[in-house]
């Protein structure tokens, strides 16, 4: 088939590269455009960017010349790699303009109409998007953080009912962008603090397993306390979650949850879609972010260290890859499941 044309926003950045890299090679997209900021714009990109993934980067990406983040862009759809600061009026104007952009950005991931997506849990808020008063459209990917924990509580939420949830995150570096921390703050040392990444994790997970009803997101209900904490780990969030449960089930009950867990976009076989969205762990030493966080090309989810607990009813380990799953492999994944849902129309 003919691939459809896309463009990256905030290209520069390194979440805009890791969108490059895995649209490498994409079956069905290809970068036509990239853009980002002023200071960048009407550079060739290999001159405008200082590329830190591992791959290369190939001379048709590298030679195109950087455009604005504007509505000159030919590309109708869209990947914003944006900084929070600017992302949303610009991905806002591109809506309204026709584009269909989806955004790793935070801006927009609590509009009532923009769906909080992540694909194997809450595909069916798709239709949200038709209550947008825009040519075109915004969906957001949410944090990062979030989409490892949500992962693996989806399959128990809905089987089990879920009441309360706390989790202590160890998260890597290459959350807080490039070049994010220094050396020397980093190295021998723990950050028990990332702004703002508490408050996300408490309150996006509500959303995304909300019900789409009448027109919106009623949220579900349940308490969540988060403890972020930055660690010397270069990629892969690792997360202790403890669940309190309303309908208590054994170990077996969630195991056999975890490993049975499977959605529309595995039904679909999308490209960027993990052939099992979890993966559960028997050594009580897995997960592992340096053994298992490109496991199933990135987008799948780590579980391990499942047993009960003394103070809510069991806990267990959840790893995922943060920029992979969690940043541009998880947006190109909704990308993915628009297209063959028919939400690009004609393009």
């Amino acid at each position: 088939m003919k691939k459809i044309n896309v463009a990256v926003l905030g290209a520069t950045g390194s979440v805009g590269q890791k969108f490059i890299e895995l649209l490498a090679d994409h079956p069905w997209f290809e970068i036509a455009e990239v853009a980002a900021s002023e200071r960048s714009a009407g550079k060739k990109y290999k001159d405008a960017v200082n590329w830190i993934m591992q791959s290369s980067l190939s001379d048709r990406i590298g030679n195109m010349v950087v455009k604005p983040c504007d509505t000159s862009l030919d590309s109708k759809i869209c990947f914003s790699a944006l900084d929070a600061s600017v992302a949303g009026e610009i991905e806002s104007d591109l809506a309204k303009a026709g584009y269909y952009v989806i955004s790793n950005a935070r801006n927009h991931r609590f509009d009532e109409d923009v769906p909080l997506m992540i694909p194997e849990v809450n595909y069916e808020h798709l239709d949200l998007v038709k209550t947008q008063k825009s040519k075109g459209f915004i969906i957001t990917n949410p944090n990062c953080s979030t989409i490892g924990m949500v992962m693996a509580l989806k399959p128990l939420n809905d089987k089990f009912g879920i009441e309360a949830v706390n989790v202590v995150t160890m998260q890597a570096i290459s959350g807080a962008g490039y070049p994010g921390i220094s050396s020397m703050d980093i190295l021998e040392n723990v950050v028990p603090f990332i702004g703002g990444e508490e408050a996300k994790m408490e309150s996006e997970p509500l959303k995304i397993l909300g019900k789409l009803e009448n027109g919106g997101i009623t949220n579900t209900h349940f308490k969540i306390s988060a403890q972020c904490n930055r660690v010397p780990v270069i990629d892969g969030h690792t997360e202790c979650v403890q669940v309190k449960f309303k309908n208590k089930p054994s170990k077996d009950d969630i195991l056999k949850a975890f490993n049975e867990f499977t959605s529309e976009v595995q039904r679909l076989k999308l490209p960027s879609a993990p052939a099992k969205p979890i993966y559960y762990f028997a050594e009580d030493k897995f997960p592992q972010p340096k053994i298992h966080r490109n496991l199933d090309k990135g987008m799948a989810v780590s579980v391990g260290r499942l047993r009960k607990d003394n103070l809510f009813d069991y806990k267990f380990v959840v790893l995922s890859h943060n920029t992979v799953r969690g940043a541009a492999g998880g947006t190109i994944l909704i990308a993915e499941l628009l297209k063959e849902k028919g939400y690009f129309g004609n393009i």
